[in-house]
């Protein structure tokens, strides 16, 4: 199954729309950045571990800054994907990009 941003900002809007704030879902998205820094760190060995599996800890942690991330532009009724694609047009003249993000994808369609 694969999801899209636009329907996971859907679903996310679906959820918290009328009663989440953007500064309570910024506060979750922090203290999910702090968890992502802990992981790293313990991967990095600055940081003891009794974890066994920190590569899939890391992977868990980065799917909750995905979802407090797009649970901001949702509402707040930001296109993500129409975004995503405007902006990495600019930097990929920028950067000097062989191809952007819009021709990535019509090329693997």
């Amino acid at each position: 199954m694969n999801i899209t941003i636009q329907a996971l900002q859907a679903y996310l809007a679906d959820r918290y729309c009328g009663w989440a704030t953007e500064q309570s879902m910024f506060m979750k998205l922090v203290e999910e950045m702090g968890e992502v820094a802990e992981v790293l760190n313990k991967r990095a060995g600055r940081k003891a571990s009794q974890e066994n599996d920190l590569q899939e800890q890391l992977g868990i942690e980065l799917v909750d800054m995905i979802h407090y991330i797009v649970a901001i532009a949702a509402i707040n009724d930001i296109d993500l994907e129409t975004l995503m694609i405007q902006k990495d047009k600019v930097a990929s003249v920028k950067y000097n990009h062989k191809i952007n993000l819009e021709q990535f994808l019509l090329q693997n369609q």
